[in-house]
Formats: structure tokens, sequence, C-alpha cells
């Protein structure tokens, strides 16, 4: 049964999606020049004369920028091409200067790979790479600058994208998120993209048909230029249901390269679609063929650390963590990196790495996502969500209190310990003392004893609720609830 198919008003559809993901080289100066990569520069301050295209300014290759695309290839499990070509793809944008793009066409850097995404139920599934190949940026238009005209920056224009193009493998709008979240996940591990799609950094274009179940390819629509994720699950959404309207009402679909409107969630045709030979794509003649050493490759694979499975198969293992806990984990380097500081501030952790993955996934993720703040950025230091979690696991304080703890660790950059103590948060563990509450609450509530006692054991709630009360919620949970049974059953 194929969970993913969508209900027209006639028949079932299935959506037939492939990405193609725009991912901007983590390297300080462009593709083919030495200008500067920074984001949010003022306008046109990094555009060197071969960036603006000047007449007789020859590319020179940036090494770097080669080595990283070979890495991101190994990452993907692809094919690493020893023999690769620069091509011109020509077509004109007012934020071209050229008047083409240096890009690859027919021998791309890097080969068919595979990536391999995991769902919620414990399944995965295998994404199928066509290639990646590398191309350089072109600059941005700016419409809204001014009522009347519009004006170009350069900055962008020259700096190194790697454009990954999978096979039309994905069939939801959920699984070309789990997607792009993966491909990303490998790109920040390996540090040859930052990944921020806010600055553009990541984007993709989307390429989308439906069929009915069986039958051959529908035609494709392309939406271009989403850079958030949200967005691309939105955008195919809206153009699946758009098209099968078209279709169950008799009508055809036209090829086109279309644009995603955020504001109100619908694509609006931009361009017939391109074809390869409408950009007439020749060797560039200023660029040498590309000749890499298999000895270069395999000194680049040296080279690379634990990627996102290789730590996700470590999780599992090690801490006998479920594959969908290491996947939330393993998705993001910043978030598994912060996981294993967390582990590695004392050695009991690891033996409780499920609870540190709750404190993580949950508690801190929420005050995280509150205040709009990554967690490389977090004022709560893995060291010191280590200490809150071992002091919960010695019974130094309650769940519930630690969660107070948390917030006041954020807020105030200090380690639990001092909060702890300037507030007097210690958990209550005096048997004593817990059996002097106890005794009181159930004094003042005699009513309530003669029905528990009658048979209403949902009762117990209530006691360990007024007893919590008079504990200021310090009072351990465990010991209070054997000492409350332990006083009704005598009464009993």
């Amino acid at each position: 049964m194929n969970n993913n198919l969508i209900k027209g008003n006639k028949f079932e559809w299935e959506t037939i999606i492939g990405l193609e993901i725009h991912a901007q080289v983590k390297s300080k100066s462009k593709l083919f020049s030495n200008s500067s990569t920074a984001f949010g520069s003022k306008p046109n301050s990094q555009v060197s004369l071969v960036d603006a295209a000047m007449p007789g300014m020859l590319p020179v290759i940036n090494q770097y920028c080669i080595e990283q695309a070979v890495r991101t290839g190994i990452g993907l499990n692809a094919k690493i091409n020893n023999y690769s070509v620069f091509d011109r793809k020509n077509y004109f944008y007012a934020d071209l200067p050229q008047g083409y793009q240096i890009s690859q066409y027919k021998y791309p850097i890097v080969g068919e790979g595979k990536v391999t995404i995991d769902f919620k139920d414990g399944n995965s599934k295998d994404i199928r790479i066509v290639r990646l190949h590398l191309e350089q940026d072109a600059g941005k238009s700016l419409h809204d600058q001014n009522p009347t005209k519009t004006y170009v920056d350069l900055n962008r224009s020259g700096v190194a994208l790697m454009e990954i193009v999978s096979e039309p493998d994905i069939r939801s709008a959920d699984e070309a998120g789990l997607y792009i979240n993966k491909i990303r996940s490998i790109l920040m591990y390996l540090d040859t993209c930052d990944g921020n799609m806010q600055e553009g950094s990541l984007r993709a274009d989307v390429n989308i048909s439906v069929r009915k179940p069986g039958d051959d390819y529908g035609t494709r629509c392309e939406i271009k230029n989403l850079n958030s994720i949200k967005f691309i699950k939105q955008a195919i959404n809206y153009e699946a249901k758009r098209q099968i309207e078209i279709l169950e009402e008799g009508g055809t679909i036209e090829q086109n390269t279309l644009l995603f409107n955020t504001s109100n969630g619908k694509t609006r045709p931009m361009r017939s679609k391109e074809e390869a030979h409408d950009y007439r794509y020749f060797p560039d003649p200023d660029l040498l063929p590309l000749d890499i050493s298999q000895r270069e490759i395999d000194k680049l694979k040296s080279s690379i650390t634990e990627l996102p499975d290789d730590r996700k198969k470590r999780y599992v293992n090690e801490y006998n963590l479920s594959n969908y806990d290491a996947s939330v984990l393993t998705a993001d380097k910043y978030v598994s990196d912060y996981f294993d500081d967390v582990i590695n501030t004392d050695k009991s952790l690891k033996n409780s790495s499920k609870i540190v993955v709750n404190w993580i996934t949950s508690e801190l993720f929420s005050i995280l996502n509150e205040k709009n703040v990554e967690i490389n950025k977090s004022p709560i230091t893995p060291k010191y969500l280590g200490r809150l979690i071992k002091l919960i696991l010695e019974d130094v304080i309650s769940g519930k209190i630690a969660k107070d703890v948390l917030i006041d660790m954020y807020n105030t950059k200090r380690d639990p310990e001092t909060i702890i103590d300037k507030k007097g948060l210690k958990q209550l563990t005096n048997t004593n003392e817990i059996e002097d509450i106890v005794k009181e609450v159930l004094e003042e509530n005699q009513k309530m004893v003669e029905q528990y006692l009658s048979g209403k054991d949902k009762l117990l709630g209530f006691f360990v609720g007024e007893s919590m009360k008079k504990s200021k919620g310090k009072a351990n949970p465990k010991i209070l609830n054997e000492i409350l049974k332990a006083k009704l059953s005598k009464k009993n």
C-alpha cells in the first residue's frame, strides 16, 4: 500500500519529485577569482574584474573549491570522476555579466550516488543521486530599492555552487523535507557548506509531476529558488493538487518553470521550461579539463571524519538509542556535537543516554525554539546541562524542579548547582520529614481518606499533589508515593 497517494475527485495520484539542490561551497574566495564570499557585505564591494566579466579577464580555478566538491561526493556515496570539464551555459540575465554561466554538463565532477532518509516508524529509503556539478553563481537583481529601477548586486557573482541533482525517487513533500535535511546534514558534517538557508547558502529547485499509480511519468514543472523546507513542502503540496485538478478536468500540463508565492501559497509561471539544447553548452575555452587522480581522491577521503550515518550507528550500538532518536540527534551536526559533549560530562550519563536525549530534544529544544536560538549558540552549555541531568539522577532535585532550573540557566548563564543552592531547591529525601508532611495531609483530608478506603483509588493522586504542595515541590516523588501508600494501607 502506498500511503503517499493523493486522492483527487476521480482518481488516486502519485507525486513524482526530483530535487536540484544548490549548495554554496564553504570557501573564503570564489570559484574563479580571489574575491571574498563573506555574507552581508556592502553591495558590489566583493567584485573582481573577473566577476564583472571585464574584457581580457580570465578565470582561474580555485583548487580548494574542487576539493570541497570531491569531499561532498564522497559523503554522498557517489562516484568521483577523474575527468571533468567546465562548460559555458549560455543565457541572458541582467545579473550575469558574462552572458553565460560557467557550469558543467556532460562531464561533471561527481557522478551517481545515494543518500538514505529515515522515517519515524523506523523504516528508511534510498534516494539516488544523479550527479553533483560545480558552477558559478549569478549576481542578484534588487527590485525593491526603487519604484522605477532595478539594481544589481554582483557580490554573489562567481561564488562556487555545488548543484546536487536527485533521481525522481521522492514521493511526497515530507520525503522531500527529509531528503533536504539529510543533504544539509551531510554538507555540514563535511564542512563543505554552512547549510544556512536563510542566507541562501542552500536552496532548491523542485521538479514535480503527477501520475496514476503504474503509469508513465507525467509532464513535469520546475519550481525555482526555494530557500526554506517549510516553503518547499508547501509548494509541492500546492503544485501537486493544481496538476491533479487540471488532469481530472481533462486538461494537459504544460512544461513550465514556476515561482512560489510565499504570501498566498501558490505557484505561478515564470517562463517556459528550457531544455539542455536551449543553453548551447560547449566546453569553456579558457579552462582546461580537470584531471583528478585516485591518489588525490583517497587522500581527501582519509581526511573525512564521522558522517551522520556513521554517527547514528555509533549511537545505536554504543548508547542503545532507537533508530529514530539517533536520527533526530544526527540530523544536525551541532545537535549531535552537543549530545556528545553532554554525555562526556560524566561517566554515569553514558548509561542514561535516553534521558539525555529527552532533555535535549524536549526541554532544551523548547526553550531554544521559543527564543529562536540555534543550539550552537545556546547560553546553556553542554557541561552545565550534563551536570543538571546528573543532579536529577542522584535525586538532588526532581525533574519538575529541574525544568525551572533549566530556564534560569538560560536566563542567567549560571551553573545548576549555584541556582539550586541560592534558591534552596534541593530535593527532600528525609523520610521522617516526608512522613510528617503526609501525616498532615491525611489529617486535613479525612473525608477523602474515607473515600479512598472505600475504593476510590484515583484519590491517591490528590494526596500526592497536596503533599507536594506542602513540600513546595521538593519531596522526592518515589519516597512520597511509598510513604503515602504505606500510611493509607495501615488505615484500611
